[in-house]
């Protein structure tokens, strides 16, 4: 019985594991587009087309992200902000993104 906790318990971290590996491959295509959007100005349709396709199918449902229209909306969305994944997960970002809508909130 404990082997087969053990073995159920290992196999949820390494399922853990998987999912996050692919969750860091899907902020890597976010800031290629990023800068693809910068570059070029075509951002949010190279993320669209990659969420789309097969491959980024795949990705998304590996990374525990159901990929459905909604989600590539949103996707493009992240990306026509232009902000780096790695600053829009920050904690300065997320506290500045606060205090601009308590500032909105107020004005209204």
């Amino acid at each position: 019985m404990a082997d087969f906790v053990d073995g159920t318990a290992f196999n949820h971290e390494q399922g853990n594991r998987a999912r996050k590996l692919f969750a860091a491959v899907v902020l890597a295509a976010l800031d290629d587009a990023i800068a693809d959007d910068k570059k070029y100005g075509n951002g949010p349709e190279q993320i669209a087309r990659w969420a789309r396709s097969r491959d980024g199918r795949e990705v998304l449902s590996c990374a525990g992200i159901d990929p459905n229209e909604r989600v590539v909306q949103g996707l493009m969305e992240f990306v026509s902000r232009g902000v780096r994944t790695s600053v829009a997960l920050s904690r300065e970002e997320s506290e500045r993104r606060q205090v601009q809508a308590q500032a909105d909130a107020e004005a209204a």
